[in-house]
């Protein structure tokens, strides 16, 4: 038993680590950004292009919709096997750099490598984990997620007193994390569910079911509505902040880059904090739709005051304070969860890989205007809209949150795909 349980750990880190990898990605660009700015003389346009094509845009985007593909028809371990030899590549070709066209390439490969393992690793996770376990499972990715980040931050406060040096460094050490973690994935079993699915096709002898039953199928168009509402909504945000944040931070702010970074650990250490206490040991025991909405309700207020405040010490502290907190289980965790019990196992990594595309894709379409937007219409307004995006999050997730605690994935799909409501297209 207790080796079986050891195996699972094992398990759930090699595929959580591929989240430390995808976030550690985004951030150690971020980190770094006024460092390669004045490295290349990069102007506004440069820099929004470079937030557009990579782990937090179209380079995420593109990746997804093939892994998503490629996931269902030929398995999630299929992903584990090639997807982190073309991160390596990415990381290394951004580390040593010597021009903007080899640094946009590098910011490509490795987006396109992030989006590509999304979907197999939430469906994975979610698909490994017990009925009453999966938020704490899919829980761990998150974890991971927000411990890259924090470890990045921390990071950059030394390394990139080094200058440049220090970023690629940064990346350096993504690579070998990267070499470890492909190493530590060639290990994991393939998903049982996922095996199962294809057992079942194979002795009925039918074809799989076509995508468009995502819209032909009352419920899988609820659940898409819920799942892209919500992730698509705030990643516009939080991609913006996730990337940009500790650029408004040095230029808007007035902050050295250390300070910057101390800022941005703050909230990625609050992150992982309230993954774990909230998310990890109550995602399956308390009301999902309370829990949800409390969280919108935390990033709406967290952005009111970096808008509406002073922006000084206290004000940016309580930012973090009320951002750090509210992203331990924000519309990413429940994404990451809704995405897996609410879409059948044949076509879930390409529903995951199909809204991942239009979250990683808005992003990388704001992500070319934001440094101008910034420069014409002004932080306020800026900020403004954004918030916008984070009411209509709560909206659609109040309304539309689905009660599943409890319930393994066959039932929730025997409940949602039996029933005849559930069959009525139109």
């Amino acid at each position: 038993m207790g080796e079986v349980k050891t195996s699972k750990r094992v398990e759930t880190l090699a595929i959580s680590l591929s989240n430390f990898l995808d976030a550690g990605a985004i951030v150690a660009g971020a980190s770094g950004l006024t460092l390669w700015e004045k490295y290349l003389q990069l102007d506004n346009s440069a820099l929004g292009l470079l937030g557009a094509v990579s782990a937090n845009g179209f380079g995420a985007a593109v990746g997804a919709l093939i892994g998503g593909r490629l996931s269902d028809k030929y398995g999630r371990k299929f992903i584990y096997k090639y997807d982190l030899i073309l991160y390596m590549i990415g990381v290394a070709l951004v580390a040593v750099s010597l021009n903007f066209q080899m640094l946009l390439g590098g910011y490509i490969l490795t987006g396109i490598a992030v989006g590509a393992v999304v979907p197999a690793s939430w469906s994975y996770l979610g698909e490994q984990a017990p009925a009453g376990k999966r938020c704490a499972n899919i829980g761990w990715g998150q974890f991971s997620w927000g411990f890259a980040p924090m470890m990045i931050f921390l990071l950059a406060i030394f390394l990139n007193q080094l200058g440049l040096l220090g970023s690629r460094i940064m990346f350096g050490l993504l690579f070998v994390v990267a070499l470890i973690t492909w190493i530590l994935q060639q290990r994991v079993e393939e998903s049982k569910a996922w095996e199962a699915q294809k057992e079942k096709e194979k002795a009925a002898g039918f074809k799989r079911a076509p995508i468009r039953e995502i819209f032909t199928i009352k419920a899988n168009r609820n659940a898409f509505i819920l799942s892209s509402g919500i992730y698509v909504t705030w990643a516009l945000v939080a991609g913006l902040q996730g990337y940009f944040l500790p650029f408004v931070f040095e230029k808007i702010g007035h902050l050295s880059n250390t300070e910057s970074n101390l800022l941005n650990a703050l909230i990625w250490f609050l992150t992982i904090i309230f993954t774990y206490i909230i998310f990890i040991r109550k995602g399956d025991v308390w009301n999902r739709k309370i829990v949800f909405t409390i969280g919108c309700v935390l990033q709406v207020a967290a952005w009111l005051v970096l808008i509406f405040a002073p922006m000084g010490w206290a004000s940016l502290i309580i930012f973090d304070v009320l951002w750090g907190i509210s992203a331990g289980f924000s519309a990413q965790c429940f994404f990451a969860l809704w995405s897996v019990e609410l879409f059948k196992t044949e076509y879930r990594g390409e529903v995951q890989g199909i809204i991942f595309f239009l979250v990683r894709a808005g992003v990388g379409l704001i992500s070319l205007v934001f440094p101008i937007m910034l420069d014409s219409m002004g932080f306020m307004f800026t900020g403004i809209i954004l918030i916008g995006f984070l009411v209509i999050q709560l909206i659609i997730g109040a309304i539309l949150t689905p009660e599943t605690r409890g319930k393994s994935i066959q039932e929730i799909e025997a409940e949602r795909y039996n029933s005849s409501e559930s069959r009525q297209a139109g």
